[in-house]
């Protein structure tokens, strides 16, 4: 029964940064063996996962994008955040937050995506 909702700006501008907020009810991103996980998808291409921030805090993410990449939380609100810094027009993507399995990695649940549109 755990829900997520994925919210922030439908447009960024190029070189700006991206941000976006999950939010999580029916279930704590604390939780033992939770995983908060950040998956797009870009039109007409497959899913990517971005990165994860685990029920203990620690974060991992994708080797392509790290570098750019950055998820955090807010446990009093229940919510966990991505920054995706310097974006260009191929970060175009629908966006999700989803549940995983902790060291497997498969998907429990996810919300219903947000399309993110880079242009000027």
């Amino acid at each position: 029964q755990v829900q997520l909702q994925e919210s922030g700006p439908g447009l960024v501008k190029p070189s700006q940064a991206l941000s976006l907020t999950c939010t999580v009810s029916g279930g704590s991103i604390t939780s033992s063996y939770t995983g908060w996980s950040w998956i797009r998808q870009p039109p007409g291409k497959g899913l990517e996962w971005m990165g994860v921030i685990h029920y203990d805090g620690n974060t991992y993410y994708s080797p392509s994008l790290k570098s750019r990449t950055s998820i955090s939380r807010d446990t009093s609100k229940n919510q966990f955040s991505l920054q995706l810094s310097s974006v260009t027009p191929e970060d175009t993507a629908v966006y999700y937050c989803a549940e995983v399995a902790v060291n497997i990695m498969d998907i429990i649940c996810w919300g219903k995506g947000t399309l993110v549109t880079v242009s000027s």
